[in-house]
């Protein structure tokens, strides 16, 4: 059966922050706007709140000035390294004073996918360290991609599929970045045995398998016919998700999952797993949103 390929359009939104990885994952967002064939949007929040906790006093408006010109000249440095990656690039950049994630969320409206560093500073400080990346990967309207890890783009697309409608997007994306990067497709399919009360699941390993690996070849069969030059390599494993999908993080281009799940994927952007994921993958993690109506 084919898909309806999941429709988020618009730019590539970038969090600045003028930290390393924040110009890394600008780079990682220039070309990742480039292949998609469309513009890069830099977003910088100036973080007044940082100076002035609660908004009981208002910055000055030479304060603010100041504030404002580090904000633009942040941006410039973004816009540079971005164009260093694609000369031609068309770029958007926007200041603004509201909280990073905030700001974030609001842009994600109308974003093909928003792109954050794996670690940062400033107004967007802590955006990949805890409340707020759940914050923003629960209710961004768009793909979230944490870049961190090594750059390996010439590696196989890493994807985590547990069954759901919402990992059956995330496998539309992996396909659709396999394709794009012209590499190999990894889909991985983890149950556990503790994760279930049904005696045959404990008694009969073999018969759990081959019936999981059923239900991941039929979810892989409904994107074969968009994408048939993608090279799939399936993968059931009875263990747990995380160490699956770490280890298999090391040697990928970037690592696709959904925002939730169920089965062997239930609470993986939850607690301890999440974490794992977003600071522990040796590549970019791309969290794949609900599509909207």
């Amino acid at each position: 059966m084919t898909e309806r390929w999941p429709r988020w359009h618009g730019p590539v939104v970038a969090g600045v922050d003028g930290s390393e990885a924040s110009l890394r994952a600008v780079r990682w967002a220039a070309a990742h706007a480039a292949g998609e064939g469309t513009d890069l949007r830099l977003v910088h929040a100036i973080g007044s709140a940082e100076f002035f906790p609660g908004g009981a006093i208002a910055p000055s408006t030479e304060l603010f000035g100041l504030l404002e010109q580090e904000s633009n000249a942040l941006l410039d440095q973004a816009r540079t390294a971005a164009l260093e990656i694609v000369p031609h690039l068309k770029i958007t950049q926007s200041s603004t004073t509201e909280p990073a994630v905030l700001a974030l969320i609001a842009e994600s409206r109308t974003a093909r996918c928003v792109v954050l560093g794996g670690s940062g500073r400033g107004a967007l400080a802590g955006v990949l360290l805890g409340s707020t990346t759940l914050t923003l990967s629960a209710h961004a309207h768009c793909p979230v991609v944490a870049v961190r890890g090594r750059d390996r783009p010439d590696a196989p697309v890493v994807v985590g599929v547990d069954g759901s409608e919402l990992s059956n997007l995330a496998l539309g994306c992996a396909f659709a970045q396999a394709a794009r990067r012209d590499v190999p497709l990894v889909a991985v399919h983890a149950y556990y045995h503790a994760d279930s009360h049904r005696p045959d699941q404990r008694e009969q390993p073999e018969l759990v398998e081959l019936a999981e690996r059923r239900v991941l070849d039929g979810w892989l069969s409904r994107w074969a016919d968009l994408y048939p030059h993608v090279d799939v390599e399936p993968e059931v494993v009875c263990a747990r998700p995380r160490e699956c999908l770490l280890k298999r993080s090391e040697d990928a281009s970037v690592l696709v999952v959904g925002s939730r799940g169920r089965g062997g994927f239930t609470g993986l952007l939850v607690g301890s797993t999440s974490h794992a994921m977003l600071h522990y993958a040796e590549c970019p993690v791309m969290v794949v949103r609900p599509q909207p109506d």
